[in-house]
């Protein structure tokens, strides 16, 4: 348990400790009325404890997801509360969460995206440079076999794999440009072909 989780667990701790204690000091006369009181409280606060907990199982049920309408050739993305798009396609057969980045100008995958992908990131040559907003990091170039969704698939698809360190897989233009229409609207990144 980290020193975050500890201080977390105080503070919760410590709220439900000053909780009961106003129960009890306000409800000194009439002991079964506090106790049921103190019972509620204590399961709403271990209720709301459990929902924290497992906010990050939930929360893809709860949070809008992509939608593809294969015949109409069309993928919407919900933006994520960070900010982003995040697209899941299929990279040769498996699913690879991609953030959608109209200022990358290629497909980049993670290393071990490349990997699950098929690709042996020890077995690729590193001959090319990339400008990041970290500074230049080494990739390799890599066809794809296959990447999209559903009906939306491409194949033959050049991409780059990045040597450094990234926190997902890059759709860039290269890919984008691929589609008729992509436009933002309410929230929702839409890709049409």
């Amino acid at each position: 348990m980290s020193s975050m989780d500890t201080g977390q667990l105080i503070y919760l701790a410590m709220l439900l400790g000053a909780v009961l204690f106003w129960f009890v000091t306000a409800n000194r006369g009439s002991r079964g009325t506090v106790a049921q009181h103190a019972l509620m409280w204590v399961l709403i606060f271990f209720g709301v404890v459990a929902v924290y907990g497992l906010w990050a199982d939930i929360r893809h049920t709860i949070v809008p997801r992509q939608s593809v309408f294969a015949e109409a050739g069309r993928i919407e993305v919900p933006r994520s509360a960070d900010g982003h798009y995040y697209l899941t396609l299929d990279v040769n057969g498996v699913p690879t969460r991609f953030v959608v980045d109209t200022g990358a100008t290629s497909i980049v995958l993670l290393e071990e995206d490349a990997r699950a992908a098929g690709f042996d990131p020890s077995d690729l040559i590193y001959a090319s440079t990339a400008m990041t907003a970290n500074g230049p990091v080494r990739t390799a170039r890599v066809v794809l076999d296959e990447i999209g969704v559903g009906a939306v698939t491409d194949r033959r698809v050049g991409a780059y794999v990045n040597e450094g360190a990234m926190p997902e897989s890059l759709l860039g233009m290269s890919y984008l440009q691929r589609f008729d229409r992509l436009e933002i609207s309410g929230g929702t990144l839409i890709l049409e072909r």
